[in-house]
């Protein structure tokens, strides 16, 4: 596993820059005392240990899930009500964390999604010069699939028992395989990693 950014660049950072732009006070001005915004977060009972307050006085957070002793299985429920009953759980696009049905979903559902993730997934084959944990060159080459082979050539259509005892995984972790990590995403945390970020450390601080 590479060095993960995707919660700090694509959440973090932009939603702080749009709570500014909203309250008047882009960045770099300071946000007067006082002034801030209440942001609702959709995180249900399960997850209850990602909800977090705000690491910066001008955001408020509210967890209104939370509030009214929502699970996952509640919102289900609630979005079957409303005809909504196929409604995703929330990821990026180009998510290592997919499993097999989300990729194949991407696929057999969007081509045009689909054609972007194939090409996002030949770009970053040699990363970056800080692509790793500790911040280094990869010795290797990057692949979104598990399989670490072309997304376009991955075995995304099912998990075999052969691959299954190529990977040495059990068939806990062939569900994994086929349906992904569990857990959603929030504004707060990327799915897979249990730490939110909680430092105002994108330039955005007051």
């Amino acid at each position: 596993m590479t060095r993960r950014q995707c919660t700090g660049e694509y959440k973090v950072k932009p939603i702080k820059q749009k709570v500014r732009e909203l309250l008047g006070y882009p960045y770099p001005a300071r946000i007067p005392k006082g002034v801030f915004v209440e942001q609702w977060v959709g995180i249900s009972t399960d997850e209850f240990h990602r909800a977090k307050d705000a690491d910066v006085k001008y955001m408020r957070n509210r967890h209104p899930l939370l509030d009214m002793s929502w699970s996952r299985a509640d919102c289900v429920r609630y979005l079957t009500s409303l005809g909504l009953a196929d409604t995703p759980k929330s990821s990026c696009l180009g998510c290592p964390f997919h499993g097999n049905a989300q990729w194949r979903h991407i696929r057999d559902t969007s081509p045009s999604e689909w054609a972007d993730v194939v090409e996002f997934d030949a770009a970053i084959r040699q990363g970056n010069a800080r692509a790793n944990a500790s911040g280094s060159r990869l010795l290797g080459e990057a692949f979104l699939h598990r399989s670490r082979v072309p997304l376009s050539e991955a075995p995304i259509d099912h998990v075999t028992a052969a691959e299954r005892a190529a990977l040495r995984i059990s068939a806990d972790e062939a569900d994994v395989l086929e349906k992904g990590v569990e857990d959603g995403c929030s504004p707060w945390a990327c799915r897979g990693d249990a730490d939110a970020l909680t430092r105002d450390d994108f330039g955005l601080a007051t």
